[in-house]
This record gives C-alpha cells, structure tokens and sequence, in this order.
C-alpha cells in the first residue's frame, strides 16, 4: 500500500496533469468497484453516505463521517479526499480542526463550504476566515493536502455569478487549491469564472440541460470533475424501480454476480 506522502503526491500532481474525473464512493464496496474501473483518486459524497446509514444530509457528524473516511482510505489504493460539508462547526478553529482530523484518517484533500446546515451562508469575510484556518491547519502538515473551497450559492437556490466569482476570489486568496461552485451549467460561466481565479477548478459533472461532458468541460479548463451524489442517486433509483417491478424485467440486465466480485478483487489490488 502506498503511503499518505505518495498518495497525497500523486493527488497533486493530478491538479496539474489536464482534467481527470474523481467519483464519489459512498461505502466500501463501491470505492473497491470504482478503484476496479481505473480511476486515479476519489472523494465522498456528504450526502450519499448520509443516505446509506439511513440519516439525511449533514445530520452524520463529524466523527461517523470521519469514521467513513478511514474505511475509504483503508478499501483501496487511490488518493482519498473527503466532503467535509461546513468544517462540521461555525468557527474558523472547527474548520481547522476538521482539516487536521481529516489527515488523521488519511486524507490528502477535502472541502470547506460557505453555507450552514441551517440554511443559511456564512457573509464573504467569515467565509474566507474559515477557509484561511483550514488552508493553515493544511499548510502545517507533512504532505500536501489538497484545500477546497466551495461556494455554495449556485446549488442552494441563490445562481448570483457575479457573487459566486467574488467569493471563490476571497476564498482563493485565503489559501485554497481549488475553488468550486456546484451547479455551474454553461461554458460561458465557466469561461469566465477561469479567466477570473487563478487556481485549479471543480466542476460538478452531469448538471445542465444537456450536462457539459467531460471533453467540453477539459477544453475549458476544469481540472477536475466530480459527481457529489449522483452517482448513490443513480444506485438507488435503481433499487427503488426494481423494488417496484412487479414483472421482474429488471432481472435482464443486471450485471453478474461474478462480475461484481472480479471488479471488487480488481479494485483491491488481490
């Protein structure tokens, strides 16, 4: 198994490599099967893990979400970073503490958002006091931990561009690595979001009416795509539509039982 200095290496060294795709597991097994596919590095989903243990998002806490963590860095190989919601605490201290924890349990990356559970943002300067202690607390340790900053205001109902760009500007000169604002759905916005910051940027893939693919979103520039809980809602429509079935069509197309097992042993390097 590789260390968390080579994890975290090789994690960074992605962030200035082109584009790459880093899914969102949500348990053991489909960190094993997305590892078995060829992906380079992951990161949870707050949300889709919150759904597994059967709570709702952010009423996980801290400890079980790190506990999740843990499990996730221990399943494979691969680079994990972390959805680590609001730094689980109002202060700027609760986020730097989330972020040394965090590396505790292996990580090599994980997000600070500007939004409470509540409902409610944090004002710009509050925000990027978080983002300042979490980018320190980063700084202090022995590896590169790769600091994201999420602006929020896109997927929480508030799509104000113009605020979006100001705040990824203030969290980025706070200290993040990458900046990201969910729910982005143009090429425009992210064209001009691009020439605005200067650091690498996330993009939340499969959103837009059609979604920007992987290609189109490379060719503006997004290093990096991630899938939140798209992919557990994928899993689970499935599940809730099989359930239903009364006439068993579903059974047609599943893939084998057999197959499931190589792509787990793939994915754990056995």
């Amino acid at each position: 198994m590789k260390s968390q200095s080579q994890k975290a290496a090789d994690f960074a060294a992605l962030h200035q490599s082109g584009c790459f795709v880093i899914p969102n597991p949500w348990d053991r097994g489909s960190a094993l099967m997305l590892a078995g596919l060829g992906f380079k590095a992951l990161t949870t989903t707050s949300a889709g893990y919150a759904r597994s243990i059967g709570v709702t998002d952010y009423r996980a806490g801290r400890d079980h979400v790190l506990a999740h963590c843990r499990d996730l860095v221990d399943a494979t190989d691969l680079p994990l970073a972390a959805d680590l919601e609001d730094g689980f605490g109002p202060t700027p201290q609760d986020c730097a503490e989330t972020i040394r924890q965090g590396a505790e349990a292996g990580l090599v990356g994980g997000s600070i958002e500007d939004w409470r559970a509540d409902g409610t943002f944090y004002d710009i300067e509050a925000a990027a006091d978080r983002i300042r202690a979490a980018a320190e607390a980063a700084r202090s340790l022995s590896f590169p931990f790769q600091l994201v900053a999420r602006c929020e205001n896109y997927l929480r109902g508030r799509p104000d561009f113009a605020d979006t760009v100001r705040r990824l500007q203030a969290y980025q000169e706070a200290g993040a690595d990458v900046l990201y604002a969910p729910c982005l759905t143009t090429a425009d916005e992210y064209t001009t979001l691009l020439r605005e910051v200067d650091r690498p940027v996330n993009a939340l893939g499969g959103i837009g009416n059609p979604p920007l693919t992987v290609s189109e979103l490379a060719a503006l520039g997004v290093r990096r795509i991630s899938l939140g809980s798209l992919l557990h809602s994928a899993a689970v429509t499935a599940f809730l539509k099989a359930a239903t079935d009364e006439s068993f069509g579903f059974v047609a197309g599943l893939t084998s039982g057999g197959d499931l097992d190589q792509l787990l042993e793939k994915g754990s390097g056995s």
